[in-house]
């Protein structure tokens, strides 16, 4: 796709709106920036967003394009906001070699058999929210799914009911806040906030490292897990990478997920009929218990998930540095600039999916299998060498909820709220998923 002297070529349509700042105000604050920009100037146009030069390219041609020529046109990229307070060695900002070395090491987390070890603490944590659910009877769910997927975070990844520190909780809160901010690092700014969380934050993380160390090796966590893991060169990560990888899997189990659940919980009950269908698959498979073989035979409850992440996918989208000029569809994309690929405008491509705005998971039935008619057209989670590691551990938190949800327990959205979509800095409900949450058969 790249001609011999791709310099020639003309550059993408596009504003790049103020001096310095660019159009990095409406990229915040306007929910349908992208949309607008693409009816306009089509799948590839230039902007100016974070203080750089930016190429938005949209639909699963452009993915491909980028996602097989990381480390060869282009690099991991995050906003300088994102990059500062993720840290320097944060996995979600290391590139090349380092990057894939300490995926290697982070991935062991996240194998099948660690996954397994998971699932029965997942299932503990959410039975007792559940139960506390059922004695609210009306609450805003959207906050008390954000403590349910951070007290998970929390045990899984660091071993501890951190969640029950409530300075914690409102510390990790404050920093989330800040992630995707224009970094004034002023006391009264989001970033600013967040600066000072962060170093609060990872001094209680160091304390939970340093107590670990002094007990015996576990592998019942991530956190015991790295403690143990050695690099190609046979050293053991040091405590101030540690911290850092320990924050980025705390954000990646938390934030994102809290998303894919709430949106969840939001789809089933505006879809009476497909909830029934996933009621049923459970009644049909009957498990008492819940294993990670067992929940691979729920293949409805498979499609309604991977529906539910082309409609609201938690993530938006990802950035890459341009290390080397090239050329797509015709336009140069100069060495220097930023490239953005877009996740829902993709996961909206009519050429690819029928009626795509329609909440429909049939369409991952084998005997359909749309995201299939070209490659990366479903990419909640990024792909190439860049996709989520965390993949499966969604997957599994967003499964088992479902099933112990629906075969326990009905939610009926309250009136009169709004449920229109907030997009930043994870889709959620504008009034936070009201509902009435009772036993079934109660």
């Amino acid at each position: 796709m790249t001609t011999t002297n791709p310099k020639t070529l003309p550059l993408p349509p596009g504003n790049f709106g103020l001096p310095v700042i660019g159009e990095t105000i409406s990229f915040f604050r306007d929910a349908n920036f992208t949309d607008k920009r693409y009816k306009k100037y089509g799948s590839i146009f230039k902007t100016s967003i974070f203080f750089s030069p930016t190429v938005i390219m949209v639909g699963s041609e452009a993915n491909l394009f980028l996602f097989t020529n990381d480390n060869k046109y282009f690099s991991n990229k995050w906003p300088p906001s994102t990059k500062i307070l993720l840290g320097s060695a944060s996995l979600a900002i290391q590139n090349g070699g380092e990057h894939q070395n300490r995926r290697r090491i982070l991935s062991q987390a996240f194998q099948p058999r660690a996954l397994a070890e998971y699932a029965s603490t997942m299932e503990e944590i959410l039975q007792s929210y559940l139960h506390k659910w059922e004695k609210m009877g009306t609450l805003t769910w959207y906050p008390e799914i954000r403590k349910y997927t951070f007290d998970v975070a929390c045990k899984l990844f660091v071993g501890t009911d951190a969640a029950n520190n409530s300075n914690f909780v409102k510390l990790f809160e404050q920093w989330v806040g800040g992630l995707f901010s224009i970094p004034l690092s002023l006391p009264w700014t989001s970033f600013g906030k967040a600066l000072r969380s962060r170093k609060l934050l990872l001094k209680q993380i160091e304390e939970i490292i340093l107590q670990r160390q002094q007990q015996p090796a576990s592998n019942n966590d991530a956190l015991g897990m790295l403690l143990q893991a050695t690099d190609d060169d046979g050293n053991k990560l040091g405590v101030e990478e540690i911290k850092d990888q320990i924050l980025t899997l705390l954000f990646a189990g938390h934030e994102t997920l809290t998303s894919a659940i709430a949106s969840m919980c939001l789809l089933l009950a505006q879809h009476p009929e497909v909830l029934a269908k996933v009621r049923e698959e459970q009644q049909q498979l009957g498990f008492s218990q819940l294993t990670t073989e067992n929940l691979k035979q729920m293949t409805y409850l498979d499609q309604v998930i991977k529906e539910v992440l082309r409609l609201v996918p938690p993530v938006g989208g990802g950035f890459r540095e341009v290390i080397q000029p090239c050329e797509f569809n015709g336009y140069l994309i100069p060495q220097g600039w930023s490239v953005l690929y877009q996740v829902p405008k993709t996961h909206q491509d009519n050429s690819v999916y029928t009626e795509p705005s329609e909440f429909d998971p049939e369409r991952f039935a084998p005997s359909r299998a749309e995201d299939k008619s070209k490659p990366f057209s479903h990419i909640p989670f990024g792909g190439g060498m860049r996709e989520c590691i965390g993949k499966e551990f969604a997957k599994l938190e967003m499964k088992l909820f479902a099933a112990l949800l629906v075969r326990g327990y009905e939610w009926e959205l309250l009136p009169g709220q709004d449920l229109s979509i907030i997009p930043a800095p994870t889709p959620y409900p504008k009034d936070k998923l009201k509902v009435k949450f009772v036993r079934l058969n109660s």
